[in-house]
């Protein structure tokens, strides 16, 4: 590829992320795709031989992850809240994929003695890929089962304790976290992770767990050595986790979401694709993102301490 090519595909690449709202839509998607410095797919077959667990897999993202990695050959396992949903989403996949192998798990992330028990009954079984993609935006403020505030437990708490619990099972592999750019907004928080000040708002709480998985993320890499860990993030997708917590959102942009298999395209790519791309990143339609675009919204090291002190606390590590 001439060099010129490539500096303006990279320009065009990066003014469409910079400006959001084009280049999280399905208009982004459909440009870089075309554009030379699209990355190449995973190749086919290449998930043979390998297990991944997806969480929240039993709609949206989640499901079209799991099924994206089931045609690329991998074990799936579906780790679910509804075992019977889950069971559901089994025959669907293999309905499109003959041969799939799928195992639905069942597990609540937000509850971290649940995590604890469905890593427990897991064994000595190896997992190779965990995508963390389960989630949920409550329009009250709402507590887990062991009492913190239910974002932050589910997207952040649960998703540390379980790959804690399974690292010694993940050698060599990757960990995905499955974040917003809704994230872009919001500081991090970690002067009140539980949102016990200010008027409680569904959107800011979403957005504040997600920034506080990214902030998180070279954390996360030290720890766990010889594991990658991403962040990625879809942009704006169809799915009924919009439609039920943001119809008004839904109504004006429907037109130019992604569909669910576009959303979730990124996270697929980064599961699978082979050289594995570098861990402790933010990615975006295969390409790594900036964790800020607002100066408001920048962390200091002494934040992320703090932050990382918190979840250690609550999980006890």
């Amino acid at each position: 590829m001439q060099p010129f090519v490539r500096v303006l595909s990279a320009g065009l690449d990066t003014a469409l992320d910079r400006t959001v709202a084009p280049g999280y839509t399905r208009v982004g998607l459909a440009v870089r795709r075309h554009l030379p410095t699209w990355p190449a797919d995973p190749a086919p077959g290449s998930m043979a031989g390998k297990v991944v667990a997806v969480t929240g897999a039993t709609s949206g993202l989640g499901l079209a992850t799991a099924e994206g990695l089931a045609t690329l050959g991998a074990e799936v396992r579906l780790v679910v809240r509804d075992p019977d949903k889950g069971g559901r989403v089994v025959r669907q996949i293999v309905g499109r994929v003959p041969g799939a192998r799928l195992h639905v798990d069942r597990c609540d992330v937000g509850d971290l003695d649940d995590v604890r028990r469905f890593a427990g009954e897991l064994g000595a079984d190896r997992v190779d890929v965990l995508v963390h993609n389960a989630g949920a935006m409550p329009a009250e403020r709402t507590e887990s089962a062991q009492g913190h505030e239910l974002t932050m437990a589910l997207h952040v708490l649960g998703p540390v304790l379980m790959t804690e619990l399974l690292r010694d099972r993940m050698a060599g592999g990757r960990t995905v976290l499955v974040t917003s750019g809704g994230m872009y907004g919001q500081r991090l928080r970690a002067d009140d992770p539980e949102y016990l000040t200010g008027d409680y708002s569904p959107t800011t709480a979403y957005a504040r767990s997600k920034r506080a998985q990214v902030e998180l993320l070279p954390v996360l890499q030290d720890r766990w050595e010889g594991i990658d860990v991403h962040a990625t993030h879809p942009g704006w997708a169809d799915t009924p986790g919009v439609v039920d917590s943001l119809p008004s959102f839904h109504k004006v942009t429907g037109p130019f979401l992604r569909d669910a298999v576009g959303g979730a395209d990124t996270t697929v790519w980064v599961a699978a694709v082979e050289p594995a791309p570098p861990g402790g990143l933010l990615w975006h339609d295969r390409r790594a993102r900036p964790t800020h675009l607002l100066p408001r919204t920048r962390t200091g090291d002494a934040e992320r301490d703090r932050m990382w002190a918190w979840v250690e606390e609550s999980l006890g590590l």
